[in-house]
């Protein structure tokens, strides 16, 4: 009997949380199938190349139909703010890389690691958040939630 009654409570507990954001599993498959394209400035297509914003803009019109502002000026206020504890595959990542806030754009993957456009010369690449150079240049993250 009691044993039964522990259950429903854990069961009835269960339903009365709220359930966990829904990792953007889309987007993160966009991201990564980007990996290795040339970086171009101005560019947001895989057979042109990618800045950091037009990997963004790309990403989520390809895997939702969503058209995000072009520029990562635009792109800081789309969505909602979330913590860092609260990272989801397909959060936008923001950072400060030329002295001034908001300045660069990656997607989180989850395990620690994002996907960037980093600079003209390179290519679109995996990185690690937790590396020096990019945790001393974090501004914000925020969630894009494509419509149910």
């Amino acid at each position: 009997m009691r044993h039964n009654l522990l259950f429903l409570c854990a069961f009835a507990c269960a339903l009365a949380a709220p359930a966990p954001a829904m990792a953007d599993e889309a987007a993160k498959a966009e991201a990564l199938a980007a990996v290795g394209t040339p970086y171009r400035r101005g560019g947001e297509t895989p057979q042109r190349g990618f800045d950091c914003s037009g990997l963004v803009y790309h990403v989520f019109l390809a895997a939702h139909g969503i058209t995000l502002p072009r520029r990562v000026a635009g792109q800081r206020h789309a969505g909602r703010a979330v913590r860092v504890e609260e990272l989801e595959p397909g959060d936008l990542l923001f950072y400060n890389t030329r002295h001034r806030p908001y300045s660069h754009v990656g997607i989180y993957i989850g395990g620690g690691r994002f996907v960037h456009a980093p600079r003209p010369g390179a290519r679109v690449r995996i990185e690690a958040i937790g590396k020096r150079y990019w945790r001393s240049r974090f501004d914000g993250a925020r969630r894009v939630e494509p419509s149910a």
